[in-house]
């Protein structure tokens, strides 16, 4: 009996694991602004979400589980480490082969944008535009409420727009 308790909860784990691996990582990338930091953080989250995995009963609700996971593994992971992070490579996360110098020169100018932005506001913009979460699911996430979320979603869009332009003049 305990056996087949345990082969279900791996087959489950690496479901898990499988299935959501890319968002959590390119998640954990643009919280931490450091691959290595990234995959630490992934790493710490897998082992926690390994854990607490008979814990979480609702199926609907496991990307958001291992995303909530994610950023209280990135607070902790700042919190013990102190870190000198001046520039992020982003380069590692793009395709440069189908896009052309200029496209790839303005995709690397609005990510340095993002991550310019406040952590408020950078983390809700990025949860919507990468992970496709909805604001009520980010309210549920950051513990906010939607219309704040959706405050924050708008300033964040103003934010990036003003610092566009002015880096286009």
């Amino acid at each position: 009996m305990q056996n087949d308790h345990l082969k279900l909860r791996t087959i489950r784990y690496q479901k898990l694991v499988t299935l959501y691996h890319a968002d959590l990582f390119r998640f954990a990338y643009w919280l931490s602004k450091d691959k290595n930091a990234a995959e630490e953080i992934i790493q710490e989250s897998y082992l926690r979400a390994w854990k607490y995995l008979d814990k979480q009963l609702d199926k609907n609700a496991e990307k958001s589980w291992l995303l909530t996971i994610v950023r209280r593994e990135n607070a902790r992971y700042f919190s013990r480490k102190t870190l000198d992070i001046d520039d992020v490579e982003q380069n590692d996360l793009v395709d440069t082969s189908s896009h052309s110098v200029e496209q790839n020169a303005e995709y690397e100018n609005i990510r340095n944008q993002i991550a310019l932005l406040a952590p408020e506001y950078r983390e809700p913009l990025i949860m919507q535009v990468l992970l496709g979460f909805s604001s009520d699911e980010i309210a549920v996430q950051l513990m906010l409420t939607t219309n704040t979320v959706n405050t924050r979603l708008f300033r964040a869009r103003e934010q990036l727009k003003r610092c566009l332009i002015n880096t286009v003049n």
